[in-house]
């Protein structure tokens, strides 16, 4: 069976009435879980540029940072671009950066189709630097990707140990960096689509024991799609079985911090 497909709108104000336009079902502000669909091109509102297609779960990272009122935004690791245009249409500044120029391409017409703004900068995060600090950092961290087997199981046949290790010392290196250019009393969020505990929760406690300047802010209910809640340590995981009766989502970790 297919995984259903999700979209986020432009506008979360009109969720009811794509829900309505799409014969879709809804279950948080700002999302449509289609039905029985067409070629996604053909759909209501593709052309105007009112949703993208983007999983559930992986609208989480930016609807933890709530609305922007005109704030200062990092997206790293940005493209295709669905968390960059989920910051803009809410508001911030967005400065998307991704280190493959041919990615950033879809991210610019995704840009352009949707009628949403952001600086868009082909970048080594490793190599690159903001001039000053931003008021929220989001990092979508390289991962294994053993989060989105339902739509690619052969990623669980071709992912080991040692690339595990390897991305997990990649992702502890980019948190790092990216926590270097959060202005004071600002927000990090960690993302990775990944189930392995090495890129995810094992991440977040490292990350808390390098930099004591940062704190886990957890999600409140209101944030977070039906069906996904925080843990006792107050990050988010979701499985393929979270909203399992209706078809799943995505499997990814979530953490949110703010310098103190």
């Amino acid at each position: 069976v297919r995984p259903p497909v999700d979209l986020s709108l432009r506008d979360p104000a009109e969720t009811a009435l794509w829900a309505e336009r799409l014969s879709g079902a809804s279950v948080a502000p700002g999302h449509v879980r289609l039905g029985d669909h067409d070629a996604i091109t053909g759909l209501p509102g593709f052309a105007e540029g009112a949703w993208w297609v983007q999983d559930l779960a992986a609208s989480i990272p930016a609807r933890l940072l709530g609305a922007g009122e005109g704030r200062q935004v990092l997206d790293l690791c940005a493209a295709p671009g669905g968390k960059t245009m989920q910051l803009a249409a809410t508001g911030w500044r967005v400065t998307a950066i991704d280190q493959s120029k041919k990615r950033l391409e879809r991210l610019s017409e995704n840009l352009s189709r949707t009628g949403l703004s952001a600086e868009v900068l082909a970048a080594d995060i490793r190599a690159w630097a903001p001039e000053k600090p931003a008021d929220a950092v989001l990092l979508d961290a390289p991962c294994t990707a053993t989060g989105i087997y339902r739509r690619h199981p052969d990623v669980l046949h071709r992912i080991g140990s040692r690339q595990i290790a390897e991305l997990a010392e990649l992702q502890a290196q980019l948190i790092d960096r990216a926590a270097q250019w959060v202005a004071p009393g600002g927000m990090l969020v960690y993302a990775t689509c990944s189930l392995e505990q090495a890129e995810g929760e094992d991440q977040a406690r490292g990350f808390l024991s390098r930099n004591p300047g940062f704190q886990v802010v957890p999600p409140d209910a209101a944030s977070l799609p039906q069906g996904s809640s925080a843990t006792d340590d107050g990050w988010i995981r979701t499985l393929p079985a979270t909203l399992a009766e209706q078809g799943g989502v995505d499997g990814f970790f979530i953490a949110r911090f703010r310098r103190v």
